[in-house]
This record gives structure tokens, C-alpha cells and sequence, in this order.
């Protein structure tokens, strides 16, 4: 068992999903220790689970809610829940039923085995062609950001120790991505397969077209490589250019005249014009952020909260909220 766990769940338009999975843990926490918490965020969803969230938390003494002011997205909504976590082990996992509680023992057995951060690998997992290739991008351009090999095996059911917050404690920018920032506080990753459940309510709101996204504002938001290949891309054409170069002074020198041909002129022009407006739309989309980030734009906003019996209560800092 481990000495204390706390369960966070980013929430969004769940409201028919959450009592089954909070019925589901009920069981399953106990067998995993004594002390534990459910916090779950509710991300500005537009049904009725921050009723839903209210209700559970005066069933349940071990559930918390947070409701946020607005939609900020998942793993902002993570890294609110991640921050007011009470307990040694944070476990993340979706509100939608697709993470089997029963699967938390896993990822806690390889934890104990001495790595900081255990990812829940799915054993089969299909979304169709574009979506899983999507994925698999987003996931390649994760691994460069994260610098890590097991970030082609990341996912949204994970466990990890709370201390690694103490890394990103002062982030304060608007777009984040918890695996990023995970390795900003360690280096000791690991992954387990576990079981998942096909999707009981809705579909998943991480389209190719999201994924695609993600994966441009992973780069540009945590890594220097676009500016790396702008910089490699530019000192090709350098290089394309010395050639042309020496071959028009080559065709001067050997037949006496300048190089025939207005089309190929034309398509020099043109390489060397993309070049430089790719490398100025890199330059530009880091600008954009740097922007952005003195704006000091939060990356979440809490409305109110659910504890207990009531809303809008802190817990007591001495409450242990054990069974």
C-alpha cells in the first residue's frame, strides 16, 4: 500500500460519467491505502457536472470539486488539480470511464519499483487512421520537447510523485502540457500496460485537426527546435546559393556569357523568398508567445469549490480524510 494517494480528474461535460466512476473508486482506494482524495475539475463544461461534482462531494467525504471560470483545457484543468493535491502519489486519469480504476494498481506497483513518473500504456488502443496518426505525431514531436524515449508512450492515466510540482511551482504560462513539465522535475520515467475501456458517453474532443495543433504548440511552446531547422533550412540555401553562384561565374568564365534563362532567375528568387518567410514565421510564432507571456495571462481561474458538505470551503489543513 502506498502511504497516501490523491486521484485528480479533469472534467468536461461528464456529468452522466462521474457517478460510475466515482462508484468504481469507491472500492478500489481503500485497497491502495488509507488516505486518499478524489479532486475533480471541472473544466467550464456546459452540462450539468458541477451539480453533478456538488452532489458527489456530499455523498462522498473523500471527493473534492473545483470549478474553474472557463474552459481552459485539459491539462491546464490538471495542473490546477495537480497543485491542490494533499498526498504523496498523484494518479491522473479522463472522466469518461476509458481508465479502469482497477488499473491504478499497476501504475502504483512500477512507481514502487523506484521511477518518479509511470505512464498506463494502452494494450490496444484504435481511433481510426487519422486520429492514431495524428497521435503519433503529436507523440514524435512530444519525445523531442520532453527529450525523453518513453514520451512515445505517454498518456492521460498516469501516476507520478507530488514533490516533482515543487519543478514548475512558479509556471505561470497559458499553455501547458503536464508531461513537459514533468520533466522539468525528473528524468526517472517509465511506462506499464494496462487495460482500457471503449468509450461509454460522447466522443473524444481531440480531433486530427487538435492533434495537429497540439503538436505546432508543443514545439513552439517548449522546444527551439523550429528555430534550430529555420537556422540549418537558411544556411542550406546559403550554401544552394554559393553553388549558383560559382556555376554562373564557372559558365562566365569558360563560354564567356551570363547564364541563359529568365525561369531559372525566377526560381532562385522564389527559393530564397520561402526561405526567408519561413524562418520569419518562426521567428514570429516565438515572438507571439513571448508576447502572450508578458501578458502574465493565467493559466487557470478558480470559481469556486466543493468540499465535504459544502462549496466554497478549504479542508482543514490537519484533515486527512482516511477510511
Amino acid at each position: 500500500m502506498v502511504p497516501s494517494l490523491s486521484v485528480v480528474i479533469p472534467v468536461y461535460n461528464a456529468s452522466l460519467t462521474l457517478p460510475d466512476l466515482i462508484s468504481q473508486l469507491d472500492p478500489v482506494l481503500p485497497a491502495l491505502t488509507g488516505t486518499y482524495e478524489v479532486i475533480l475539475v471541472n473544466d467550464g463544461s456546459r452540462d450539468q457536472s458541477w451539480e453533478t461534482i456538488c452532489s458527489l462531494a456530499e455523498r462522498y467525504s473523500w471527493v473534492r470539486g473545483i470549478n474553474l471560470m472557463r474552459n481552459y483545457g485539459q491539462h491546464n484543468a490538471l495542473l490546477c488539480g495537480i497543485r491542490a493535491a494533499r498526498y504523496e502519489i498523484a494518479v491522473t486519469m479522463d472522466d469518461d470511464l476509458q481508465h479502469p480504476p482497477q488499473e491504478i494498481s499497476k501504475l502504483l506497483t512500477k512507481l514502487a519499483e523506484g521511477y518518479d513518473v509511470v505512464y498506463g500504456t494502452p494494450i490496444d488502443e484504435q481511433h481510426g487512421l487519422w486520429r492514431d496518426l495524428a497521435s503519433q505525431i503529436t507523440k514524435l514531436v512530444l519525445q523531442t520537447a520532453m527529450g525523453a524515449q518513453n514520451a512515445r508512450k505517454v498518456s492521460a492515466f498516469r501516476a507520478f510523485r507530488s514533490e516533482i510540482r515543487q519543478a514548475f511551482a512558479n509556471y505561470g504560462g497559458a499553455f501547458v502540457m503536464i508531461d513537459v513539465l514533468l520533466t522539468w522535475g525528473t528524468t526517472r520515467f517509465a511506462s506499464t500496460p494496462v487495460r482500457v475501456e471503449a468509450r461509454r458517453q460522447g466522443k473524444s474532443n481531440y480531433t486530427f485537426s487538435k492533434l495537429i495543433t497540439l503538436a505546432f504548440n508543443l514545439l513552439t511552446g517548449f522546444s527551439i527546435l523550429p528555430l534550430q531547422l529555420s537556422s540549418i533550412l537558411g544556411f542550406a540555401s546559403m550554401l544552394f546559393g554559393l553553388c549558383v553562384l560559382l556555376y554562373v561565374v564557372g559558365f562566365y568564365i569558360i563560354n564567356g556569357g551570363s547564364v541563359p534563362g529568365f525561369p531559372f532567375l525566377a526560381s532562385i528568387i522564389a527559393i530564397f523568398s520561402g526561405v526567408q518567410l519561413f524562418a520569419l514565421g518562426i521567428i514570429g510564432e516565438y515572438l507571439g508567445r513571448l508576447f502572450n507571456r508578458s501578458l502574465d495571462q493565467p493559466a487557470y481561474t478558480i470559481r469556486s469549490q466543493a468540499y465535504g458538505l459544502s462549496v466554497d470551503k478549504e479542508p482543514p489543513a490537519d484533515d486527512k480524510r482516511s477510511n
